[in-house]
């Protein structure tokens, strides 16, 4: 059994301004405005949603095959990757362009201007997914709109389970693509806020969204996450802990927790705290891909769960 996650694949570049923004904005010349702020410290993570739940999904021991797309700066990123015995011939290579790359300006009152260049992630993938069985198990998370419409018809072609997670590419997405990705999927996936904006979108409400794919997981940040089964609803709390460093990126490691028990054949409600716990340690992370060594995650996983 193979595990395909499709997703964008990113630097995070992150800069602190040891200023206030709005020190330095006049609200009079807003319609004009030209500002530059001098950075002191930069710090370049690697990020995108494909990329951090393959990296949390190699830290618990399970294998995965990346599906997205680098240019030609993406030789550390896939430095990184294959140094956790990653394979790349997932990831297509657009050398006319840069990795795609968040450039995120934070200063002392914690506000933030990012600037996105979606770069290769603009283009179409590549792979076929030449070895894709019914035994297979994909995710398509967020990247370029076209890729979000074929993945899911790829894996129903096959037979293969498949979790739809389309986050912050929902306002991009037609209601027609968003209906038929969800439509026969194994989990659609997403915040509640983001649920919302699907219902919105398609003019469906959410026990119409219900009807269309096998089951729901709604994540609520430290509220837990709730998963709509064929066995009802069943509330998954939150793993306390210990310091909120950066919640960015915890809910791709929830879903590599989550991809981490279905690959294990658990029950959902069993993937779903599997996911719970994985999302812990990238909160307790600068960053969104944390390192842990999967001892440390099964006793943390038992502590809270058993």
């Amino acid at each position: 059994m193979n595990i395909y996650v499709t997703g964008s694949i990113a630097y995070d570049r992150i800069m602190n301004f040891s200023g206030k923004f709005e020190d330095h904005i006049l609200p009079n010349k807003i319609h004009s405005l030209n500002v530059s702020f001098f950075i002191e410290r930069l710090d370049e993570h690697l990020g995108g949603c494909g990329g951090n739940i393959v990296w949390t999904l190699a830290c618990l021991g399970t294998p995965s095959t990346l599906v997205g797309a680098g240019g030609r700066d993406f030789d550390r990123y896939r430095a990184s990757l294959e140094a956790l015995g990653l394979p790349m011939d997932g990831v297509s290579i657009f050398p006319e362009e840069l990795t795609a790359g968040a450039y995120i300006i934070t200063d002392l009152a914690n506000n933030q201007i990012t600037g996105f260049n979606a770069g290769a992630m603009r283009l179409p993938s590549t792979y076929t997914f030449p070895s894709l069985t019914a035994e297979d198990i994909g995710i398509v998370s967020p990247t370029n709109p076209g890729d979000m419409q074929a993945h899911p018809r790829r894996f129903k072609e096959k037979g293969a389970r498949y979790i739809f997670d389309p986050g912050q590419q929902i306002p991009v997405l037609s209601a027609e693509v968003l209906l038929e990705a969800i439509a026969g999927s194994f989990i659609l996936i997403s915040n509640d806020y983001e649920l919302e904006m699907i219902c919105n979108t398609t003019g469906k409400t959410r026990a119409e969204i219900r009807a269309l794919t096998q089951n729901i997981i709604t994540t609520l940040g430290e509220q837990g996450s709730t998963l709509d089964c064929a066995e009802g609803q069943i509330h998954i709390p939150a793993v306390p802990v210990s310091a909120v460093v950066d919640p960015t990126g915890a809910g791709d490691a929830y879903r590599s927790g989550l991809l981490h028990g279905l690959a294990k054949g658990l029950p959902l409600a069993d993937c779903a705290r599997l996911g719970s716990t994985a999302s812990s340690f990238c909160i307790e992370n600068a960053g969104t891909q944390a390192v842990f060594t999967k001892e440390a995650f099964d006793a943390r996983h038992a502590a809270n769960f058993g």
